[in-house]
């Protein structure tokens, strides 16, 4: 017999005073309430219940043991509970990794609407510019810029990653503002290294260009890239959303508006088996809402 179904009947049995009420309300015979009872005190070895033709008695064990059962149903209960719960609604705790600047610009505010929406659900959000694997590292998903390689991976589109290039006024008034995209490579022209462009490629509505650059600085973080412009070191190219703030405050000055930079593809991958997690489905379904393609 089921231990737990034992249980409750025993409880019940103390509660209602006889096993026959027992019975009753677990929709079984007598018989087999009387069953269930002998079934635990064979298997603790100890008498739970001193019966009469009029009435029953708890023994001293069996005043204990009724307390514990109580206990044992009450927790089974609220794990049941809880387990139906987590099966309707996302939670428990989420792995994550997205480019630094994405990242901490984007991304960073964007989930204070997430965690909001779904309070049960933490996030592990670990910001690098290094192409980290999802299998072997432990992430449940992974924003990317850039072409998405043939793999194992399933990718949702986002909106493209949109690049600005701006100087100081202070780089500006000293060097001067360049009129046209050629003359850039007449300029100190920051780099993001390690893969430092030789290239920056602009278009009008008639022309692609593609202006060769070069300087004395390169840095491997947009952050640092964006201070080394408010400091007059030199023209940088980097996201819009890490340079437009500076810009609308006039910290920064937008070069070519009029031209159109080449924008970078954005993903959200992750694997096609954890999909069936409700609380990934959730975070893909929210960051492709909120970063539309």
């Amino acid at each position: 017999m089921d231990l737990l179904d034992s249980m409750k009947v025993y409880v019940l049995a103390v509660e209602k005073g006889s096993l026959s009420a027992a019975a009753t309300a677990c929709g079984i015979s007598a018989t087999m309430a009387g069953n269930h009872l002998r079934t635990l005190e064979k298997r603790l070895g100890m008498q739970l219940l001193s019966r009469t033709t009029r009435r029953q008695h708890l023994t001293p064990f069996g005043e204990d043991y009724y307390q514990r059962c109580k206990e044992i149903l009450r927790l089974v209960a609220e794990t049941d509970e809880q387990a139906q719960k987590l099966q309707l609604a996302p939670a428990g705790k989420l792995r994550v990794t997205a480019p630094v600047s994405f990242g901490t610009e984007a991304l960073m505010p964007a989930l204070s609407d997430y965690l909001e929406r779904y309070p049960q659900v933490s996030v592990d959000l670990v910001l690098s510019d290094r192409v980290l694997d999802l299998l072997e590292e432990g992430f449940e998903a992974a924003i990317r810029i850039g072409p998405v390689p043939d793999s194992a991976l399933i990718a949702r589109p986002l909106a493209p990653y949109r690049l600005m290039i701006c100087a100081s006024p202070a780089y500006l008034a000293r060097r001067g503002t360049p009129a046209r995209p050629d003359e850039l490579s007449q300029h100190e022209c920051l780099a993001f290294s390690p893969s430092a462009a030789a290239h920056w490629r602009l278009a009008d509505q008639e022309h692609i260009c593609r202006v060769p650059v070069s300087g004395r600085l390169q840095v491997n973080q947009g952050q640092a890239l964006r201070v080394a412009a408010l400091q007059g070191m030199g023209i940088v190219l980097q996201p819009a959303i890490l340079l437009e703030g500076d810009v609308r405050a006039g910290r920064l000055v937008q070069l070519f508006p009029n031209h159109q930079l080449a924008t970078r593809p954005m993903s959200i991958l992750y694997l096609p088996d954890r999909y069936r997690s409700l609380k990934l489905r959730s975070f893909v379904d929210f960051v492709v809402e909120r970063f539309k393609h």
